[in-house]
Parts: C-alpha cells; sequence; structure tokens
C-alpha cells in the first residue's frame, strides 16, 4: 500500500483533508457584517444589506459617547419602507428580526446637532455595527442544549444549514440569472422593432419628400 508524505495510507490522507476542508471553509464564508465608521452631525448615512426568505437577523450596535445635545437615531427599512427596527437616541444595544420574503434591508443612522451661532460643531461620532443572518444568526450552542446534541452533531447541524443556505444563494442567483437574462431579450427585441419601425418612417418620409419636390418643381416648370 502506498503512503503519504505523513505516513498515513493514501484514502486516510483524503479522508482527513476532506474532513478539515469541511470545518474550516464555512468559517471563511458565513454571512457576518461588521463595520465602523464616523457620523458628522447632522448626517444621515445608510447601509444595505441582502437577506434572503425566511432568514433571523441579529445585530449590535455602540456608538462613541456625546453630548447630551446630540442625539443619533437608529432605523431599519425593508425594500418597501417599513420599518423594521427603530431606536431613537441610540447609544447601545441589540435587536433581531425575520422577514418573509427576499429583502435588501437599509441600516440607517441619522445625527441630529442645532449647533448654536458661533459655536463649531461637535466632532464625528464613532459608530461599531455588526449584523448577523443566516447560520450566522443561529445559536447551535442553545440548539445543542434543547435537543441534547453532542458537539460533533451540533457542528453537524451547523455544517447541514450552511449548505442549505448555499444552495438557496444560489437559487436565487440562478432566478435573478434568468430574470436579467428575460430582461435583456425583451429589451433587445423592442430595440430590434423599434429600429425596424424608425427605418420605415425614415423611408416613407423620403418617399413622400421626393414626390412633393418633383410635384413642387414641375409647377414652376423647372423639370418636365
Amino acid at each position: 500500500m502506498a503512503l503519504s508524505w505523513s505516513g498515513l495510507p493514501g484514502w486516510r490522507w483524503c479522508w482527513l483533508v476532506t474532513v478539515c476542508c469541511l470545518f474550516t471553509l464555512p468559517s471563511l464564508i458565513i454571512p457576518v457584517s461588521g463595520i465602523a465608521f464616523h457620523l458628522p452631525p447632522n448626517i444621515r448615512k445608510c447601509l444595505r444589506e441582502e437577506v434572503q426568505k425566511d432568514d433571523v437577523v441579529k445585530g449590535e450596535f455602540e456608538l462613541s459617547v456625546a453630548p447630551q445635545e446630540i442625539k443619533t437615531h437608529l432605523h431599519i427599512l425593508d425594500s418597501k419602507g417599513h420599518k423594521l427596527y427603530e431606536k431613537e437616541d441610540a447609544q447601545k444595544g441589540k435587536f433581531a428580526f425575520s422577514v418573509e420574503e427576499y429583502e435588501m434591508i437599509e441600516i440607517c443612522f441619522e445625527t441630529k446637532f442645532d449647533t448654536p451661532y458661533g459655536r463649531p460643531p461637535p466632532p464625528p461620532r464613532e459608530i461599531s455595527f455588526l449584523i448577523r443572518h443566516g447560520v450566522e444568526a443561529k445559536n447551535y450552542e442553545d440548539i445543542a442544549k434543547a435537543e441534547k446534541l453532542k458537539p460533533m452533531e451540533a457542528e453537524l447541524r451547523r455544517l447541514e444549514d450552511l449548505s442549505d443556505a448555499i444552495v438557496e444563494s444560489f437559487n436565487h442567483m440562478r432566478k435573478r440569472e434568468d430574470e436579467m437574462r428575460g430582461t435583456n431579450e425583451q429589451t433587445s427585441s423592442r430595440v430590434l422593432y423599434f429600429s425596424v419601425f424608425s427605418m420605415l418612417c425614415l423611408l416613407a418620409l423620403t418617399t413622400w419628400q421626393v414626390l412633393y419636390l418633383r410635384r413642387f418643381f414641375k409647377a414652376k416648370k423647372l423639370i418636365e
């Protein structure tokens, strides 16, 4: 039997590499969005996040300390403008909600401050924001305790949910690709019909212009 570099049989080496990939790659592709930025006074800044159908969305936010007259408001809206979460005078906190269909949610921070005359505006406020959805939003420790799963079983459950999420993402991308292809085909056919119609109109206008000029020159006895 041939031996690999590590002295293990070839099939065991392949099995070991496969298991390592299964436990390592998911940590690289789990959707986690964390961001930190500075928000000047009286400025509204919005972030957008793509969320799949039936996803649970969890997030955390923390703002730097600011004077009492500075208020920063947090609003999370769906694609139709409905408020999914709202926090006036946000300082620090968490939120969680779910969506029933595919959404492009919008997370907006807005700072309100009335600058007195002659007083310089305060410095920008630092905002730290973290959002999780899909597999990352699930707490598999609680699931393991509730269902009495072993650590390996809980990890396999997470990998199963992750694979389902990846398949769902690919299906959604394929659906969007089909929609875009249909739109492109409809646009191409409409452009073709419009081009043919424009050519027919130009041909008719040219024919009418030639006939009109011929009658005009005959009336002026410039041609026979």
